[in-house]
């Protein structure tokens, strides 16, 4: 009889199968302490702060070295939930974390990228909005901002207008956790359209307005025009934080009904897994002196493709560039020293869940006292009158790049 107990307890899951439905925090924090504890080697639960009533907002993280970061391993990121009355999204990710925990090991896919990849899951930014909602409704309900009455995506510090909104605890607590992960890529999930939207949501007057992907089935139309937003997280993230975020608005329905949540899991499951490959694109490394020792917050970018703050080694050495298969000079710039150019070149054929490595030997011993632990040039007010003419945010790579990542949510 015992031996039976000990198969049957080995053949059931260690966590019930989560229910289509929609789980408030109470139930979302259930299942997502009881996923930490049966899933203890490939995940790490914590809470990065709290919103204004006092609800923590939980990150998962799913990896083979989920408790600190490693060197080589990029850090991903999903956000949802960040309007309250935006639901989707918050039970995709409850979704998403169910499938990756239980597939580790049994599914080659899921296994390779929990080994190559330290992935975090914040299913909700805005869980008072959530509880807020009293009459679910496709279009707006009171829950949409935070209990202050704060919309939260308009609540950043902003590289082009100045933003003198009172900064939100949900948001001060997202600002906080850029500054201790280095994210590579990620995506901030909404709904009330299927829009794919991309850096920057507003920009320097008088320019002429971007593209924005707009995701009508069965086919792809692209559109041109101004985004009017001001204070935007995927911007932030973007200048500040030297991670690319998109936001995807995954259902014309901002809070469809229940039963219809398999049918966005079933439409998107794939597509997040891929999304969150894509970290693997382009070029890694370290950069070290002469003498082997890493050195931090060295500017290293392509040459040719300012960005707006220049993208910085972290604490590591370490750099990641998102690039598309091509030949590309990097540009490594140390205080005092010329500018170190090395080619580069990305194969077409992605190699298996990594960016193309590559080591950065500089041909002089580095001080470490002497680099900058801050970017001067970065403050948190507007930056516009800085932005560079060969800024990569007019450049074609990274409009082909979010088209790569793009086709990836309309297979």
């Amino acid at each position: 009889m015992d031996f039976a107990r000990l198969w049957l307890g080995l053949l059931l899951p260690l966590v019930a199968a989560l229910d289509f439905g929609y789980h408030h925090q109470k139930d979302m924090e259930e299942f997502l302490k009881n996923v930490a504890k049966n899933y203890s080697s490939i995940t790490r639960l914590h809470s990065i702060g709290k919103s204004v009533k006092g609800r923590n907002l939980w990150v998962l993280v799913v990896g083979r070295f989920p408790k600190e970061h490693r060197i080589g391993i990029p850090e991903f990121k999903y956000v949802a939930n960040m309007h309250g009355d935006e639901t989707v999204g918050r039970e995709l990710l409850l979704h998403l974390i169910e499938y990756l925990v239980t597939n580790d090991g049994k599914d080659a896919e899921v296994t390779k990228l929990i080994n190559s990849t330290r992935i975090h899951l914040m299913p909700s930014m805005n869980p008072d909005g959530f509880e807020s909602v009293v009459k679910p409704d496709c279009f707006y309900s009171n829950g949409r901002e935070n209990s202050n009455y704060y919309d939260l995506n308009r609540n950043f510090p902003d590289a082009f207008e100045f933003n003198n909104v009172s900064r939100q605890p949900e948001t001060a607590a997202v600002m906080e956790w850029l500054k201790t992960e280095t994210f590579v890529l990620s995506a901030n999930l909404h709904g009330g359209a299927l829009v794919a939207s991309y850096p920057f949501d507003n920009g320097v007057p008088g320019e002429p307005p971007r593209a924005r992907l707009w995701l009508p089935e069965p086919r792809v139309e692209l559109r041109t025009l101004r985004l009017e937003g001001t204070g935007g997280m995927q911007d932030y993230n973007y200048i500040w934080a030297q991670c690319f975020e998109i936001t995807l608005e995954l259902s014309c329905c901002k809070y469809p009904h229940e039963e219809k949540l398999p049918f966005f899991w079933n439409k998107n499951k794939a597509s997040l897994i891929e999304y969150i490959k894509q970290v693997h694109l382009g070029v890694k490394g370290q950069v070290f002196d002469q003498n082997g020792n890493p050195l931090p917050n060295v500017i290293v970018e392509v040459q040719n493709r300012k960005h707006i703050c220049p993208y910085r080694t972290n604490k590591f050495g370490e750099y990641y560039l998102l690039l598309l298969p091509g030949s590309y000079m990097i540009n490594v710039t140390v205080p005092g020293h010329d500018p170190y150019l090395t080619k580069v070149v990305i194969p077409e054929k992605s190699q298996n869940f990594s960016a193309l490595k590559k080591d950065i030997l500089l041909p002089f011993r580095g001080q470490l006292d002497s680099i900058p632990v801050s970017n001067p040039s970065c403050s948190k007010t507007p930056l516009y009158s800085d932005l560079p003419s060969d800024s990569a945010a007019t450049k074609p790579g990274l409009f082909l790049f979010l088209v790569t990542v793009f086709l990836v949510f309309v297979k």
